[in-house]
């Protein structure tokens, strides 16, 4: 009985637990590279920028709009006097929910809460076969997305690839969301080339929502928008964009792409100011279109390799910005977005694993609300990887993990299981202490190798690349969703120039 007792008890430890010991939404927040005086001197600076320097190339339906709202028109820009950005912070929903199409895949944001998800528009696809870069296709955004949706790690999925064999602007974010709408039921983010693509893509968006009107009731799709182009001027088509996503009741997140000593200054203090002066901008703007309307404050900071002018998405100054970044908006009280995990390693590596980690961590610790970009990224955002989407899955778990922390209990400190231990077994193998905090307490890695030397080589000394090989081939091989009704998809493609 005792050695059936003992095997079950070993096989016990061997099984991955049922529920994960640390899901997403994990707090962060006790990463905290600014202090209190340097955060209010980075946002006076910003507030000044916006008031006495103010915004350029303002199209004249937005000036309008802030004029009436309080702004003032110096010479060719706009400047925003402070109590208009407070107005515009104070008015802000600090937290709202990202809507799944199953609600249960639902996220609410806010606060410290911390999720991991996608973003990028990589116009290259790291193959399976070949292990070399190639344009990437419709296809490959169809399987990246039903890869990811069953990748329990990953909150929220933005589309991480841009179709280079759809060259028309609309067939190409119809088909984009076409693509989000039946392989995944999670939150999804998608993009508008032009303010004009919007309504009838709503119109599908309807059809699987339920009916005409049916989606601006509860949308399950934001839109990622760059109203703002570095340093410190508007977008036109993307201001359109704004204003025909606000009008549909979409969700938006206004990001700020500033790069650090190409588009907003080489000094970490001084990009903090700029970058949060405009996507203050942003926030401004969506308060004059449509007070209270949600918006995830999206400042992204971006780093240059001052030696070649290359866009460098890892190293230990991204990590700092984002972090920093992340703390900023948390600090205002709002929903925070940030950018991190964009490894400028092409390969699946050594220099990919420690950019990845280093970066996406300091984020998470900062309490970056939405993490954009943690998952698949590669080549400094030109490429995606079928691999990288199971590593980072695998390796956001651990995040999650450190971000749960270590609970201090009267049953946790284990006074009478270490008794136990010492006086009896000398040991705290299948105690019920030990094995209650194995279900509890721990992840366990499906991908990562905890092998002996022996056992690893006699399992084919495969790295982790190798192995995520064959997990991203195993799902894509297993998992076809179809999240649309057939009438549903009927209606569809009768309607719209599906591919």
């Amino acid at each position: 009985m005792k050695r059936g007792g003992r095997k079950a008890r070993h096989a016990q430890r061997a099984s991955k637990p049922q529920v994960s010991p640390a899901p997403p939404g994990q707090i962060g927040g006790r990463f905290r590279p600014l202090d209190e005086v340097d955060l209010l001197e980075i946002k006076a600076t910003s507030f000044r920028l916006l008031a006495e320097l103010g915004m350029g190339e303002v199209p004249n339906k937005l000036a309008d709009l802030l004029i009436q709202g309080g702004a003032s028109k110096q010479g060719s820009r706009i400047c925003f006097p402070p109590h208009l950005v407070e107005d515009a912070i104070a008015a802000a929903p600090k937290s709202f929910t990202l809507h799944g199409r199953d609600p249960s895949r639902s996220i609410d944001i806010g606060g410290a809460s911390v999720h991991f998800g996608t973003g990028g528009a990589a116009v290259q696809t790291l193959d399976l076969d070949t292990g070399l870069y190639r344009a990437s296709t419709l296809a490959d955004l169809k399987d990246f997305t039903r890869l990811q949706d069953t990748l329990e790690n990953v909150s929220w999925f933005t589309r991480c690839c841009i179709a280079t064999d759809v060259p028309d602007i609309f067939d190409l974010d119809l088909n984009t969301a076409f693509a989000l709408l039946k392989n995944t039921t999670k939150p999804v983010a998608t993009a508008f080339t032009v303010a004009e693509n919007v309504a009838p893509i709503v119109e599908m968006f309807d059809i699987a929502a339920g009916g005409p009107g049916a989606f601006a009731k509860r949308p399950f799709v934001k839109a990622h928008i760059s109203p703002v182009i570095s340093p410190m001027r508007y977008g036109e088509d993307a201001v359109d964009v704004t204003f025909a996503c606000l009008e549909h009741n979409i969700p938006v997140s206004c990001i700020t792409a500033a790069q650090a000593g190409a588009t907003a200054p080489a000094t970490l203090a001084g990009f903090l100011a700029q970058s949060l002066a405009e996507t203050l901008a942003s926030l401004v703007m969506v308060h004059v279109i449509k007070p209270g309307h949600p918006m995830v404050f999206s400042n992204w900071p971006f780093v240059v390799d001052l030696r070649t002018g290359a866009f460098a998405g890892g190293g230990g100054e991204t990590a700092l910005l984002n972090a920093a970044s992340a703390q900023l908006s948390n600090w205002l009280g709002l929903p925070s977005g940030v950018s991190a995990s964009m490894s400028d390693a092409k390969a699946i590596d050594a220099q990919y694993g420690s950019e990845k980690a280093m970066t996406s961590l300091a984020a998470a610790l900062a309490g970056g609300n939405l993490i954009y970009e943690s998952s698949g990224m590669t080549a400094s955002l030109l490429g995606a990887s079928f691999e990288a989407f199971v590593l980072d899955d695998e390796m956001h778990s651990n995040t999650y993990r450190i971000l749960r922390g270590c609970e201090v209990t009267e049953e946790n400190l284990g006074f009478d299981a270490i008794c136990e231990a010492v006086l009896g077994d000398g040991h705290f193998l299948g105690s019920g202490h030990t094995l209650a905090a194995m279900e509890r307490d721990y992840v366990y890695p499906s991908l990562s190798d905890r092998d002996t030397p022996k056992g690893w080589e006699d399992a084919g000394a495969k790295d982790a690349w190798a192995r995520a090989n064959a997990r991203a081939r195993e799902i894509l091989e297993e998992h076809h969703p179809t999240y649309l009704t057939a009438g549903q998809e009927a209606e569809i493609r009768a309607k719209f120039n599906i591919l």
